[in-house]
Parts: structure tokens; C-alpha cells; sequence
């Protein structure tokens, strides 16, 4: 959970919420640029060995996590859109409020440049574009996106930070 913010000016300006903002603009822009770079270069379902763990795929995810909701006959599109933008406007309250946070911030701004990413993908295209495929003898994980691994780690740094809020208080 969130804290007060060390400096009170900051969050009711705004203005140290930028770097963060610009974090999750990057982080989208690189998704986007990979997406589109998979889209021109492989047909769906084409793959690329790249190690004997990890493969290049071209995969379309109509679904949430590990395509949940996939085959769901198209309304998950919607509403999968207006929680990525529902989380938009949290998140950046958040961050208004909280830019000093540099831990929480940054857990933010990843989860937003990842949730930005991928509502595009569904307002663009339908589906999201996954190209990240890892496995290992025979089992294969679900393909994913740069997206989907900033949404990751700023989910794990969003709980690393609450767990060390904890730990200071007592």
C-alpha cells in the first residue's frame, strides 16, 4: 500500500510523476516495435529455434493470462480493454500521488507501460501478439510479449515493495 508522499508538492502537481510516465511510454514503444516487427516477419504459428530452451513464435492471444477466456466468442476483447484502461487511470493516480516512491513507481509504470501495450494490441488487431516461447523437454510455457514480462515485474516489484513497507514498520 501506498504511503504519503515525502514531498507533498510533488504529488499535488504532478510534476515528479513524469520520469514515470516516460518509463511506461518507453516500455510500450518497445512492445509495439516488437510486436510489429513479428507481425511483418512471421506468418501465425511460424517459429524460430533460438536455443534449445527458447523459440521466436508468432501467436495471437484473443484471452487474458495464459489465453484465459480465449475462446470466449469475442466480448473478452471489451472487457479486457476497459480493465487495461480502468488500470490506466488508477495507476496514474498512483503515480501522481506517490512519484517519490521510487520502488512502488517504478512496479507501476512497468504495469502500465505493459497494460498500454497490450490494450493497443486488442484495439489494433483483435488478439495480442505473443513471440516469447520458452520450454523444455516437451513442455512448453505459454508465449508471451515484452508487454506481458513488465507487467510481470512490476508485479513482483509492487510486492517487494509492500513487503519492505512492512518490514520498515516494524
Amino acid at each position: 500500500m501506498a504511503r504519503s508522499t515525502q514531498s507533498g508538492q510533488a504529488g499535488r502537481t504532478g510534476v515528479g510523476m513524469w520520469p514515470w510516465l516516460a518509463w511506461a511510454v518507453f516500455l510500450m514503444g518497445a512492445d509495439q516495435i516488437t510486436k510489429t516487427l513479428i507481425l511483418n516477419h512471421y506468418q501465425l504459428g511460424d517459429s524460430t529455434l533460438i536455443t534449445s530452451f527458447f523459440n521466436i513464435v508468432r501467436a495471437h492471444n484473443t484471452g487474458a493470462a495464459f489465453s484465459y477466456l480465449s475462446d470466449a466468442g469475442g466480448w473478452q476483447r471489451w472487457l479486457f480493454t476497459g480493465i487495461g484502461l480502468a488500470a490506466t487511470i488508477f495507476i496514474v493516480w498512483q503515480l501522481r500521488a506517490h512519484p517519490g516512491q521510487k520502488l512502488f513507481s517504478f512496479a507501476l509504470s512497468s504495469i502500465l507501460g505493459g497494460a498500454v501495450g497490450n490494450v493497443v494490441d486488442r484495439l489494433m488487431h483483435g488478439y495480442v501478439v505473443d513471440f516469447l516461447q520458452f520450454h523444455y523437454a516437451g513442455w512448453y510455457f505459454p508465449s508471451f510479449n515484452l508487454a506481458d514480462s513488465a507487467i510481470t515485474v512490476g508485479a513482483v516489484c509492487l510486492i517487494l515493495d509492500e513487503l519492505l513497507r512492512v518490514r520498515r514498520e516494524r
